[in-house]
């Protein structure tokens, strides 16, 4: 039995959660959460208190998306109270960031601008032209947009320029030396 999937998710007062044939509604400060689960688990909301538990005990699905479940309700509850968010940093000579409208404006060194387009639910600032907060209360979505984002120049072993997240570890190389 899964350790995590059997613990209770609180529901702050901030938060509502509604529950209907077991798609889960999350609504809170930072934003509305829609999501359906799998059958193969029972979702039960009662006195402010949400529990998952296995529709089958004998079925190993059962028993993988139990914990899962679990895990992915607790983050859309915290997602909808407090945004989530990732950092992200350009290090380079002239890269810079701009947002325009519901475009993120990327200049990474090449010879036309990048432009992604912010999906719903995410909030970008960019601070400084090379600092970048990608907010929002869905915790898939962040990460993916901040992976979007850093995959248009990655971190390169050498100078060190490109995209990265703050906080995440770039090997660097040693270049060629001179005889």
């Amino acid at each position: 039995m899964s350790r995590i999937g059997k613990l209770p998710i609180e529901i702050p007062g901030s938060v509502t959660v509604t529950l209907d044939d077991n798609v889960v509604i999350v609504n809170g400060p930072c934003g509305k959460l829609r999501k359906k689960f799998d059958p193969s688990v029972i979702i039960s909301i009662s006195d402010g208190i949400i529990s998952v538990s296995r529709r089958d005990n004998s079925d190993p699905h059962s028993a993988a998306m139990y914990g899962t479940t679990r895990s992915i309700i607790n983050a859309m509850v915290a997602g909808v109270q407090k945004c989530f968010s990732k950092n992200l940093e350009i290090n380079g000579v002239g890269f810079k960031a701009i947002i325009s409208g519901n475009l993120l404006d990327l200049s990474l060194g090449y010879s036309h601008p990048i432009r992604y387009k912010i999906p719903d639910g995410i909030k970008i600032v960019v601070q400084e032209n090379t600092k970048i907060l990608v907010e929002g209360p869905d915790k898939h979505m962040v990460g993916q947009v901040a992976a979007d984002i850093k995959h248009f120049y990655p971190v390169e072993p050498y100078k060190g320029k490109g995209v990265r997240i703050v906080g995440e570890y770039v090997r660097r190389k040693e270049g060629k030396k001179a005889s």
